[in-house]
């Protein structure tokens, strides 16, 4: 089996707005934007202006570092404020089903159940694409070490527990593996991370398909819980043994070794924008039917297994005019100018059949008669 050991360099990340931040930052504050500080705009005044048309949004922290790029740069030309809560996909779904922001953010579709408590008809609008890597802290195994989507549901089902396993072992034959007992480490809230890494293990693992299934939430058999990505890299680098999922640009931050996971033509491939756009382009022709399709394991040279897009989620109909149309204008402008931003934070910008998809949807949009 061939390994592709090329890692993306991490870029410079601006994750906070102003603040001159480099490491990816979740905020916890309640689902209520409109009553919260915001995340992009680092404890700035919670008022909104009207002379400016602000917008609020909240949800996923998988996206937070581009998000708040976009946001700084979008009011550095146009003076409009976006003030954001990176509080997981769960607790912005939440927000927006409430109406109490004005966007929300998702790296997990809406269910038919969701949608259909929504105050009005959704648009699902993905942003970049990104993938979920397995960060690991073991002393002396640097980045690459090498794992399948069955072995890894193992690990997360507690039927693997040691490093040294047989298991592990044999498909690292040239590694010194530990007797370290695995300390597993997932989410703790409704989170669009975890419903593509359990989308994944749902794929590739019957076990865990039959045992656990997948979704924002679901019950772990084994593990500690972190909130926000920020919080599961913490623990997995101050947990020696540890093992998480993480967006990558929270492994390249935090500086965590990575798993190189078996890809559909048994090549171990690294997290990265390159093999993250193989991924995508795997799935396109399912994205262009179905924007909601998810994009694991995908086939295709280099595709890394566990990626997948990330959504803002607007109202169609929109109560008003002024915020409509700097939602719209925001929206297309992430479509164009915001795209090529994306590969200096470690995301891979949509492809162009993409865009028009979304550039159809976002035309879409209207005010309430």
């Amino acid at each position: 089996m061939k390994s592709i050991w090329k890692l993306c360099a991490a870029g410079t990340m601006v994750v906070l707005a102003g603040c001159g931040s480099s490491a990816p930052t979740d905020n916890s504050a309640a689902p209520d934007a409109n009553a919260a500080a915001g995340g992009a705009t680092n404890g700035a005044s919670n008022a909104v202006s009207t002379s400016t048309a602000g917008l609020t949004g909240a949800g996923a922290t998988f996206p937070y570092p581009i998000y708040s790029k976009w946001f700084e740069a979008y009011k550095a030309k146009n003076g409009v404020e976006i003030n954001y809560q990176s509080i997981g996909s769960g607790g912005g779904i939440k927000a927006l089903m409430g109406n109490t922001v004005d966007f929300g953010a998702s790296d997990a579709p809406l269910k038919p159940e969701e949608e259909a408590k929504m105050p009005t008809p959704m648009l699902h609008i993905p942003t970049v694409a990104g993938s979920v890597a397995i960060a690991y802290n073991l002393p002396g195994i640097p980045t690459g070490l090498h794992l399948t989507g069955s072995v890894l549901a193992d690990i997360y089902l507690g039927k693997i527990t040691k490093w040294n396993d047989p298991a592990i072992a044999k498909l690292n034959a040239s590694a010194k593996l530990p007797s370290t007992a695995i300390t597993v480490v997932h989410r703790s809230e409704g989170s669009g991370t975890t419903n593509i890494f359990t989308t994944y293990l749902k794929t590739i693992s019957p076990d865990w398909a039959a045992k656990v299934g997948s979704g924002k939430e679901v019950k772990w058999p084994v593990g500690l819980g972190g909130k926000g990505n920020s919080a599961v890299a913490a623990q997995i680098t101050q947990n020696p043994g540890a093992i998480g999922y993480i967006e990558l640009a929270y492994a390249l931050s935090s500086k965590s070794p990575v798993v190189a996971l078996q890809d559909k033509d048994g090549d171990f491939v690294l997290p990265s924008v390159d093999s993250t756009t193989a991924a995508v382009a795997g799935g396109l022709a399912d994205l262009q039917k179905d924007i909601k399709s998810p994009i694991v394991n995908e086939a295709g040279k280099g595709a890394y297994p566990i990626a997948g897009v990330t959504y803002l989620l607007v109202y169609k109909i929109q109560s008003d005019a002024t915020k409509e149309k700097t939602l719209v204008d925001f929206l297309n402008w992430a479509m164009t100018d915001g795209q090529g931003m994306a590969k200096d934070l470690n995301y891979a910008p949509l492809p162009s059949a993409l865009v028009t998809v979304n550039q159809a949807a976002i035309s879409s949009i209207s005010v309430k008669q």
